[in-house]
């Protein structure tokens, strides 16, 4: 009877290991999106690139394929849109434009601008440091990190931690509010250019 009942046991196993590895292979893989056709486009609506720009798309670009929170081409499209205007089309993590007296004159120096979304004041690098667990406040150039950076953006932009304003409240299944969505990050500042370039990014993006 207990040979019995181990050879039952080793066999649910078997079959749950089985039936595990089968779902795991099944699962719909994410789309990504087409570098060539992507590129192709960018070129047609805002022009040429240099090499640093193209290696700072690829980097976000990557960022989306593989992101967990956002999947929609028009989430896609506003994220990048943001970041082009934020970061003045450098694709990569900036400080605030500025001299060293102009910053020092600001009121959250030296907590100023940094990142692919302009992170100022200490209640925001406390917020993002605290749940990041780095000490963005004592060390907030760590914010100029891609990696960082990024992870700072898709923590800001989908639970609304910059100014309690989700992307997802403007930009979902049911529907698309370039302008509006500027909310999340910075009133209606600039908010039909940037819209404008979310249209033209959403133009760009197909999938595999």
């Amino acid at each position: 009877m207990g040979k019995l009942f181990t050879i039952f046991e080793n066999t649910k196993k078997l079959v749950n290991y089985f039936l595990i590895s089968i779902n795991f292979l099944i699962k719909p893989r994410k789309p990504m999106i087409i570098r060539e056709t992507f590129f192709e486009r960018y070129k047609k609506h805002f022009g040429k690139l240099n090499q640093s720009q193209v290696n700072g798309i690829n980097f976000l670009l990557d960022k989306l394929d593989k992101s967990k929170v956002f999947d929609l081409a028009s989430e896609y499209a506003y994220i990048l849109a943001t970041i082009k205007h934020e970061c003045a089309e450098k694709y990569k993590p900036i400080t605030e434009y500025g001299s060293q007296s102009y910053l020092r004159h600001k009121k959250y120096w030296p907590y100023i601008g940094r990142g692919y979304v302009q992170l100022t004041w200490i209640s925001n690098y406390q917020v993002f440091g605290s749940i990041l667990k780095i000490d963005l406040v004592n060390k907030p150039d760590l914010a100029l990190d891609p990696e960082t950076s990024w992870k700072i953006l898709e923590l800001g932009m989908s639970r609304g931690l910059y100014t309690q304003k989700k992307l997802g409240d403007y930009v979902n299944e049911n529907k698309t509010d370039y302008r509006n969505a500027r909310k999340v990050i910075n009133g209606v500042d600039r908010a039909d250019q940037i819209a404008g370039y979310a249209r033209s990014f959403e133009d760009c993006i197909e999938f595999d």
